[in-house]
């Protein structure tokens, strides 16, 4: 068994709508015999579990079709943002000996220039469906074999490519269902690419629970979101900070009504606590899951229940069914309450290691248990708080400050859509306190003064910024997350 038989175990003759997108409803039936067509074009160029294959593409069925095809044959899926550097393109073309692309029409141009013309590229033109289950000869290991690299950016110049198996994505699938209580009944909405693991495991779950996702990959104009919430009876939504940010301050989500919503999740970031109370506010009534997770996890770690929401702001919750996480000091003992250390995880979704990189691997795997590289504590109940990641721990003048706080402290100004909190070099601090901050109107009335002002109101000394930027947007990925090294 594969990873995609386990997904369609009982949904591949459905005539249920699987995917929504663009007006246009497909059918669970449909997607399986376009996925049948792709497992074929790959026995018929003797691919195996050997082979990497490329993924480019937006989200859409021609996406979807083409990663579980994949994964179906046994081969290797690598799906990779359409907008990532050239160079990355011809590095991750080269490292895995890339002979096969599934490639969107949209980018076929620009990847074509980019790879030899030896490498076989396959385009939603090219695609059709057959029926027909595929006969297989391979034998795959669910526990060894690598069915997934998703690429992330690596602590050197090159981007690191995290093996994920088949194992791991069935047993972090199995566990997210467990914990939101889906069905066949619920229909997520979905903002976040699939190349991304947290978008990945939205397609994972509910295509395993026989659900339905609708795609909008229309964020650019985010009021698009609410209408389609509300046009399609989304039960889910899922977004990372940036997203209910923008949501929660440029649209009127505060005023629109959503009575087919049943859960929200956020993961993919810390959203400052002001924020969190904001969205209990605009989606009252539905469930608010707060999550945290590493792609190294295959995508989830922990979540908070929407029950103690409130009791616990702040926290990312416990670890997930059949994970477990410790919070270890410097010298690997477990922490008492309230003693920041490292989170430390262990369980059937920590990845096999990073491709081609034993050295980078032995530094985030030991003993088993996966090294976040995240301080946090723990309360006297075991909910774990995120402090910081450990490099972005800022040192002035012999203090040691999280920008957490102030953060927090900053974004509960109205006007503020956004605010990252960052270090800089300082001949007599070491490191001074500076904040880029995104105002929702230029004209506000908000200047360096009055939050500096605002900050000195409410905060220690050593933490009200030494310096105040006021930027258009903040400089993000395609997953949304704010691009720290940029602002450095």
């Amino acid at each position: 068994m594969t990873f995609t038989d386990y997904i369609f175990e009982k949904s591949r003759n459905l005539e249920k709508t699987a995917v929504i997108d663009k007006n246009k409803m497909i059918s669970y039936k449909k997607i399986y015999e376009g996925i049948n067509y792709i497992v074929n074009l790959l026995q018929k160029g003797n691919y195996s579990k050997k082979d990497s294959v490329l993924v480019i593409s937006d989200n859409s069925a021609f996406f979807i079709k083409a990663y579980f095809g994949i994964i179906k044959n046994g081969s290797i899926c690598v799906p990779i943002n359409p907008a990532i550097s050239e160079n990355d393109i011809i590095y991750i073309v080269s490292i895995l000996k890339i002979k096969l692309i599934f490639c969107q029409e949209t980018y076929r141009s620009k990847i074509e220039k980019l790879v030899s013309k030896d490498i076989v590229i396959y385009s939603e033109e090219n695609l059709g469906i057959i029926e027909k289950e595929p006969i297989f000869s391979n034998s795959i290991s669910i526990k060894e074999d690598t069915a997934l690299i998703m690429f992330t950016s690596g602590s050197t110049s090159k981007p690191k490519g995290v093996m994920i198996t088949h194992y791991n994505l069935m047993y972090n699938t199995d566990s997210i269902i467990k914990y939101m209580d889906l069905t066949e009944k619920d229909r997520v909405e979905v903002v976040l690419p699939f190349y991304y693991c947290y978008g990945t495991s939205l397609l994972n779950t509910h295509f395993r629970c026989g659900g339905s996702v609708v795609i909008n990959n229309r964020f650019m104009f985010p009021q698009t979101v609410i209408e389609d919430i509300n046009k399609y009876s989304c039960t889910g939504f899922a977004g990372v900070p940036s997203t209910y940010q923008i949501l929660l301050r440029i649209t009127n989500i505060k005023d629109s009504k959503f009575p087919s919503l049943r859960y929200v999740t956020q993961a993919g970031g810390r959203l400052p606590e002001v924020f969190i109370l904001e969205l209990c506010e605009a989606f009252e009534g539905a469930e608010i899951y707060i999550m945290y997770g590493q792609t190294e996890a295959t995508a989830r770690l922990s979540y908070l229940p929407p029950l103690q929401l409130k009791n616990k702001l702040g926290s990312i919750g416990k670890g997930i069914p059949g994970t477990e996480l410790i919070i270890l000091d410097k010298h690997g003992q477990p922490t008492r309450v309230g003693e920041v250390g490292e989170i430390v995880a262990k369980g059937g979704n920590i990845m096999k290691g990073y491709f081609n990189d034993e050295e980078e691997t032995k530094k985030v795997i030991k003993n088993g248990f996966l090294y976040t590289g995240d301080l946090a504590f723990k309360d006297e109940d075991g909910y774990i708080f995120v402090v910081s990641r450990e490099k972005n721990i800022i040192k002035c003048g012999g203090n040691r400050i999280s920008p957490k706080e102030i953060e927090n402290t900053i974004c509960g100004i109205q006007q503020v859509v956004e605010c990252t909190v960052i270090g800089v070099e300082d001949d007599i601090l070491g490191e001074a306190v500076k904040a880029f901050v995104v105002l929702k109107d230029k004209d506000e009335g908000i200047d360096s003064k009055y939050i500096f002002d605002y900050c000195s109101g409410r905060l220690p000394r050593h933490k009200v910024p030494k310096y105040i930027k006021f930027l258009s947007s903040l400089p993000k990925n395609s997953s949304g997350k704010v691009l720290l090294r940029n602002l450095k």
